[in-house]
C-alpha cells in the first residue's frame, strides 16, 4: 500500500527561497505546494488542503498575520511563522493569532525540515491518541477525539498547540508545570530558553476560558516557576 505524501505549502514572496525549501522537503518526502503572495496561500489552503503552512509574515497583497486569522476562521491547520529578523512583536501577534511556531529568518534549511515534523509528529500524536481522550470537570469537556473544548456551555476552538498545553495541565491536576518542561512536552524542544512562547499560549487559553470566579478549577501561575490546573477546595 503506497502511502500519500504529507502536503506543505510554503507561502514566501521570495522564489529562491521557496526553491530552496522545496529541494529539501522533496528530499524528505513532502508534496510541495507553493504560494507567492498572501492572497494565493489562502486560496491554496482552500483547494489544495496541505497538512502545514509555512508563511512567511511580510508578503505582498495580505501579510502573513491576515492570512494566519483566516486560516483559523475555517481550519485548525497546523501554522509555522516565518519572521524576517528576531521580531518580538511580529513573534508575539503571530502566536497570539493562533501560529503554531515560528522561525527566524535567516534560517538553516534542515532546521526548517525539523520544526515542520515536530509540529506534524505531535498533530499526529494527538490524533492517535488510543487511550483516555476525553477529560471532564465541572464546567469543562476537553474532547480529544473530536477536537473540542466546551467551557461552561461554550463550544470554542483550539489550536494544536492550545489543546495540547490545555490537555496537559488538566490531565495532570495539582501538578506545577515549569515553563521549560511544557516547552520540552508540547514543543519537543526547548526554544533556547524562550520561554515566552508558553506564556503567549497560557494568555490565549484563559481568554478563550474565560474562566469565572466561582469556577471548580482554574490554571494558575506559579510565580518564578510555571503553571498548573489547579482544583479549588469546596
Amino acid at each position: 500500500m503506497i502511502m500519500a505524501k504529507q502536503k506543505i505549502l510554503i507561502a514566501d514572496d521570495e522564489a529562491q527561497i521557496r526553491e530552496i525549501l522545496r529541494i529539501y522537503f522533496e528530499k524528505e518526502g513532502f508534496e510541495v505546494i507553493e504560494a507567492e503572495d498572501g492572497a494565493a496561500a489562502i486560496l491554496k489552503v482552500q483547494s489544495e488542503k496541505p497538512d502545514i503552512l509555512l508563511l512567511d509574515i511580510m508578503m505582498p497583497v495580505l501579510d502573513g498575520i491576515e492570512v494566519c486569522k483566516q486560516v483559523r476562521k475555517m481550519s485548525d491547520l497546523p501554522i509555522i511563522m516565518v519572521t524576517a529578523k528576531d521580531d518580538d512583536d511580529d513573534r508575539i501577534a503571530g502566536l497570539e493569532i493562533g501560529a503554531d511556531d515560528y522561525i527566524t529568518k535567516p534560517f538553516n534549511s534542515r532546521e526548517v525540515v525539523a520544526r515542520v515534523k515536530a509540529v506534524l509528529r505531535r498533530a499526529g500524536t494527538q490524533e492517535k491518541k488510543g487511550e483516555v481522550s476525553r477529560i471532564t470537570y465541572p464546567g469543562l469537556i476537553i474532547d480529544m477525539d473530536q477536537y473540542q473544548v466546551t467551557a461552561f456551555g461554550n463550544k470554542m476552538t483550539f489550536t494544536t498547540k492550545e489543546m495540547e498545553l490545555l490537555w496537559c495541565l488538566a490531565s495532570n491536576p495539582g501538578k506545577a508545570f515549569s515553563r521549560n518542561q511544557l516547552l520540552e512536552t508540547i514543543w519537543g524542544y526547548s526554544y533556547y530558553g524562550d520561554t515566552r512562547t508558553v506564556d503567549t499560549h497560557i494568555k490565549r487559553i484563559r481568554q478563550k476560558l474565560n474562566i469565572p470566579p466561582d469556577s471548580k478549577w482554574d490554571i494558575t501561575t506559579i510565580w518564578g516557576v510555571g503553571y498548573k490546573f489547579e482544583l479549588k477546595d469546596e
